[in-house]
């Protein structure tokens, strides 16, 4: 299974009609609006290595919060800042 999601992960990811740095945003803004702090300490760095800036993690971290209310406020101001912080981003 885990295999099978790995597989999954490279092949969206990889570049095709969106690059690589534009997916890495949509899966910041994806995991703050389910609430994934994991996937955001997988996300948020890999946005950063793929060239995001802090604005640009932001303005994703402000489209989930938008589309997913009050918990992706919280969840998001609280969680994707003290990632970035920590990576200086």
């Amino acid at each position: 299974m885990t295999r099978a999601l790995t597989e999954l992960h490279d092949q969206v990811t990889r570049e095709g009609a969106l690059d690589a740095k534009t997916k890495e945003l949509i899966l910041v803004a994806i995991s703050v609006a389910i609430r994934c702090e994991y996937c955001l300490w997988n996300h948020v760095p890999m946005a950063a290595k793929l060239g995001a800036s802090r604005r640009e993690i932001l303005e994703a971290t402000g489209a989930a919060i938008l589309m997913s209310g009050g918990p992706g406020a919280a969840y998001g101001s609280m969680v994707v800042l003290e990632i970035l912080d920590e990576l200086k981003i």
